[in-house]
Order: structure tokens, then C-alpha cells, then sequence
């Protein structure tokens, strides 16, 4: 699995809290997905996903040149924690 990161993705995901690092595991851990979209002529997929440390984490992503390139993820919201828990495998 190979990721697309610069600049932009990088500190997008920053402002939201959210290390690369993070993004990465939770499309490692098996991420479920919730929907599919077009935006900007590309789809864009999001999923519910987990970090290797437990954190819950909604993002967003694109495949670019066969890899994953992040759009943005940011921390799930109680409500959505409380739906997803016990639902993923570390």
C-alpha cells in the first residue's frame, strides 16, 4: 500500500490534528467504508477507521497514480465513537 503525501495533504491533516503516520495505520487496519463520491473530477472515498493506538478517525481519500492520497481525516465525534466501537480489529 503506497501513499501520496506533500506539503498540502501533510498540514491539512495538521490542522485537524491528525499525523500521516495515523492516516497510515488506520488504512492498514481495515477501515470500513461509509460512502463513495465524486469531487473534483476524482472519487473520493470515506471511511471509519483506527489507529494502531485506539483512535478513532474519519477520513477522506483518493487513489492518484495508484496510490492513496489523503484528502482529509480528522477525530470521530462521540456520537460516531459510540457507533463504531468494538467494530475493528488491531
Amino acid at each position: 500500500m503506497e501513499f501520496e503525501w506533500d506539503a498540502g495533504n501533510r498540514e491539512h491533516l495538521a490542522r485537524h490534528g491528525i499525523s500521516a503516520a495515523e492516516f497510515e495505520q488506520g488504512m492498514r487496519n481495515k477501515p470500513i467504508q461509509e460512502f463513495e463520491a465524486e469531487a473534483g473530477g476524482e472519487l473520493r472515498t470515506k471511511v471509519a477507521a483506527i489507529t494502531d493506538r485506539g483512535r478513532l478517525l474519519e477520513m477522506v481519500y483518493t487513489i492518484r497514480r495508484g496510490r492513496i492520497r489523503a484528502i482529509t481525516a480528522f477525530p470521530m465525534k462521540r456520537r460516531k465513537r459510540e457507533q463504531y466501537r468494538g467494530k475493528f480489529e488491531v
